[in-house]
């Protein structure tokens, strides 16, 4: 294997598991949302609240940040914003109120929006722009937010909401392994896909607002089931605190193959065809989640993970390529503004189920994949220069 190839490599490799590192935490906040109802007796609006905070700031800040970062690449933003992330998480059960909680949690927030534009930029990067590479890259977040569930059961289900502060290993682990993909990307080498050598097309605002629709559809979905996905699972099967850990750890890890899938299939397919079709699929699946009783539910949940994480990396790259001179900040909207409002939707589920039921303010969601499949109809492929789609077709997987 020649070492340039190497080069191309093993950053995505680092990068990919240090974007597990970041999103620990990330998925650590809905996984903490059990514990805050049973040891802090929160409402469910109230514990929803805590998710709000974390997104909320994502929301706002995160596409500031791909504003800055495709003015300046800020490769240092990478190790600093992994260890916040993992500060708020560890101080999130230290503070007994629920305003320091609230603003350890808004913490969290602001260093997985620092993160993730300059993350996405240096991907593209050492990429050079390939669908398969940067579905690796989303990968590594698919896993942390899986791995996020069991992190916490282990550390919380055993200590309580005090030992929180072991939380943060994962995010110092994450900033050692940013630091060393860090020098390789550095380095001089072939233009990378997206690069200021890259010849850039005419920015189309009209389809990414239409895909940022999809996404903030799907964001309200996911963000609401992970949300509560755990509680009502427990309360569905009479279970104890742990019963629904393996509802979310499903909600979490059929991500992981969802997003290689969705890499692969757009090398075969067209990306909008592929996240057009995984959208329409979603909304039985959310369906059986909410309406199918027993074991099956499991099998809904993992269909619905699938489906949500099919298009994942797909939205990263095709805002990137419907906004080619403003990568940054179209990773900041698809990945932080979009979803950041689908955060906002949690306390509105929470406040309808405390006024109902669970199931009754889970019911909408169902209606909101399809909605996603409609804005994104009239979408089509985004014209790519000829050379950047060969060396993205080139690329090995890390």
């Amino acid at each position: 294997m020649s070492k340039n190839r190497i080069s191309r490599i093993r950053p995505i490799t680092l990068l990919s598991v240090g974007h597990a590192c970041v999103d620990v935490h990330q998925g650590a906040v809905a996984a903490l949302v059990p514990y805050f109802v049973s040891e802090r007796a929160y409402s469910y609006a109230a514990a929803s609240g805590l998710v709000l905070a974390a997104s909320l700031l994502s929301s706002v800040v995160q596409p500031l940040f791909g504003v800055l970062t495709d003015r300046r690449n800020l490769p240092w933003l990478l190790p600093v914003s992994t260890v916040v992330g993992g500060a708020g998480v560890a101080l999130a059960g230290v503070g007994g109120s629920y305003a320091l909680t609230l603003a350890a949690v808004a913490l969290s927030g602001t260093g997985v929006a620092a993160y993730h534009p300059q993350a996405a930029r240096t991907a593209r990067d050492a990429s050079r722009g390939s669908h398969t590479a940067m579905g690796w890259f989303s990968l590594g977040g698919n896993l942390g937010f899986a791995a996020a569930p069991f992190t916490v059961a282990a550390v919380v289900a055993t200590g309580g909401l005090h030992a929180t502060p072991l939380l943060v290993l994962p995010a110092l682990a994450g900033a050692v392994l940013c630091l060393a993909a860090l020098r390789p990307v550095a380095e001089p080498g072939p233009p990378a896909a997206g690069s200021a050598d890259r010849p850039q097309g005419a920015d189309d605002w009209r389809s990414f607002i239409r895909l940022s629709g999809a996404v903030v559809c799907r964001s309200v979905v996911f963000v609401g089931l992970s949300t509560f996905i755990a509680v009502y699972v427990r309360e569905r099967t009479s279970g104890g605190e742990l019963a629904g850990t393996p509802a979310l750890f499903l909600l979490y890890l059929g991500g992981a193959a969802g997003t290689v899938a969705g890499g692969k299939l757009a090398t075969r397919f067209s990306r909008v065809t592929v996240v057009r079709w995984s959208y329409a699929l979603t909304a039985p699946a959310v369906a059986g989640v909410v309406l199918v009783p027993g074991p099956l539910l499991y099998v809904c949940v993992a269909l619905t993970s699938a489906g949500l994480y099919v298009p994942f990396s797909l939205h990263i790259t095709l805002g990137q390529d419907y906004l080619p001179g403003r990568a940054g900040m179209a990773a900041g909207v698809t990945l932080g503004l979009a979803v950041g409002i689908g955060g906002m939707a949690s306390p509105v589920i929470g406040a309808l189920a405390d006024a109902s039921s669970l199931r009754t303010a889970l019911v909408p969601l169902i209606a909101l994949p399809a909605l996603g499949a409609l804005l994104l109809h009239p979408l089509r492929e985004p014209k790519i220069p000829e050379a950047a789609t060969a060396s993205r077709l080139r690329l090995p997987r890390p």
